[in-house]
């Protein structure tokens, strides 16, 4: 007899997981599908984490190559890239630990195996140890993620033209590296290969890096990654890679322009496809557009009682976004009085050298939604503790609507950017106005004080500029 559940999870990510704890202390009986053989999805294995370990390694080493400026000498600093990526998969293996021990922890049932819906209120999985297992479910939550995506003309052999997965793999550092796509991802690895001696090109179609951020902040970015000898080939197409005797050769567009460009390595960083092929769609009236399954605000597909939350549906392809829409889905099946996600405030962070952080409006989706607007940038570089540490690069800027002075977006580009940004985040969270963060004492001297002054630019009397 099949075992009935609440709540079936297709899918352990930052979505699936979390989505799990949080219905098991609803009170809700609880199973998790998981086909990989641990649980966290992408993000812990195959995203957020290993690449965030690697760029440390990547960052900390560019620190230590200046470390005589600030007093400390150190002879012939080099980096070791096998114990880099030991270091990786120890920080990866801990994390997968501590989901296990949640899901113990929390009486969540783990099936280990490849979910798909198998008619009404049904769950089949293939098991990993061969045979199947049906589970009974009152409500099915999908969330199987995504992977990556290639542009057309370009094949993925994961030796030569490598994607943002298997090139996590990687056994020793290229000579060269050609990134196609300049999204957070291809920044990301941009800045980590540039740091660690890599000559590093950087190809994005559209005219700007980041181009999801507000374009001040990208082209803060262009300005630095052009300092560190990053060479940009903006507004460019990729026609076609092709494999060569010495690594691989891309072929490019630039207006009217062709180029063709060689390297050892070439990773394509063009984005994430969502996941949805063979886990029985097809069996319910859940529907479709562009590769995404369609919800409501709640996260409910057109099939009753099934939901999909994170890289399956077309909400932005964040680790945290994931999290918060599972636990919207959970609560709302256990009856809780819910809110839908705002998308105005989901936080994004890139975690290139300076980082680029940011939530709320743009300057321009805020004038396209109707707002008069004003701005206000101040510069790190103004700010004593960025000095202490020789780090004054970048600058924040303030988003506001000038009728009411309520705080509508900000933009850091800067040291530690992605830990100043939860300010904001709480900012936006509480509707504040910009006297009101102008007016928040910040402790002197730290980092954060660039917030309250670039509050003080936007209302027009900035102090230390």
């Amino acid at each position: 007899m099949a075992e009935t559940y609440d709540v079936v999870i297709i899918g352990s990510g930052p979505g699936g997981y979390v989505g799990a704890i949080r219905a098991s202390q609803l009170g809700l009986r609880v199973a998790i599908v998981e086909k990989d053989k641990r649980l966290g999805g992408t993000c812990l294995h195959r995203g957020c984490i290993p690449t965030k370990a690697l760029l440390w390694t990547a960052e900390l080493f560019s620190h230590v190559q200046r470390a005589a400026e600030v007093g400390v000498r150190l002879e012939n600093p080099s980096v070791d890239w096998a114990q880099a990526q030991k270091h990786k998969e120890k920080v990866v293996g801990k994390g997968a630990g501590g989901i296990d021990f949640l899901m113990k922890k929390n009486k969540v049932e783990v099936v280990k195996g490849h979910g798909r819906l198998a008619g009404k209120g049904k769950v089949e999985v293939a098991m990993e140890a061969g045979g199947k297992q049906l589970l009974e479910a009152k409500n099915v939550v999908i969330a199987t993620g995504s992977v990556p995506k290639a542009l057309p003309g370009v094949k993925l052999d994961h030796q030569r033209v490598m994607s943002s997965d298997s090139i996590l793999e990687l056994e020793e550092l290229p000579r060269s590296i050609i990134v196609l796509g300049a999204g957070a991802v291809g920044v990301e690895f941009a800045s980590l290969f540039n740091h660690l001696g890599v000559a590093t090109t950087l190809v994005e179609y559209m005219p700007h890096l980041l181009p999801l951020e507000d374009e001040d902040a990208s082209q803060e970015l262009e300005k630095h990654f052009l300092r560190r000898k990053i060479e940009l080939l903006l507004g460019t197409k990729v026609e076609k890679v092709e494999q060569s005797e010495a690594g691989a050769k891309v072929i490019l567009q630039h207006g009217a322009q062709g180029k063709t460009l060689q390297a050892d390595l070439v990773l394509s960083a063009v984005g994430r496809a969502p996941l949805i092929e063979d886990i029985g769609l097809e069996k319910t009236a859940v529907k479709t557009e562009k590769g995404f399954i369609k919800t409501d605000e709640l996260m409910r597909t057109a099939e009753p009682n099934v939901y999909a939350i994170g890289d399956v549906v077309p909400t932005p392809m964040l680790a945290h976004v994931a999290s918060a829409e599972g636990i919207l889905a959970v609560e709302h099946i256990a009856g809780r009085d819910v809110q839908p996600v705002n998308y105005d405030r989901v936080p994004s962070a890139t975690y290139c050298y300076p980082e680029v952080a940011s939530v709320g409006l743009t300057e321009k989706k805020a004038r396209e939604r109707g707002y008069e607007v004003k701005t206000g940038t101040f510069p790190f570089s103004a700010i004593g503790k960025a000095a202490i540490s020789g780090e004054g690069i970048g600058l924040v800027k303030v988003v506001s609507d000038k009728k009411y002075d309520e705080l509508l977006g900000v933009h850091l580009v800067g040291p530690h950017a992605t830990e100043l940004l939860a300010e904001a985040c709480v900012a936006l969270r509480l509707e504040i106005t910009t006297e009101e963060l102008a007016r928040t004492m910040h402790a002197h001297p730290t980092l954060s004080e660039v917030m309250r002054e670039a509050a003080e630019a936007t209302l027009g009397h900035p102090l230390h500029i």
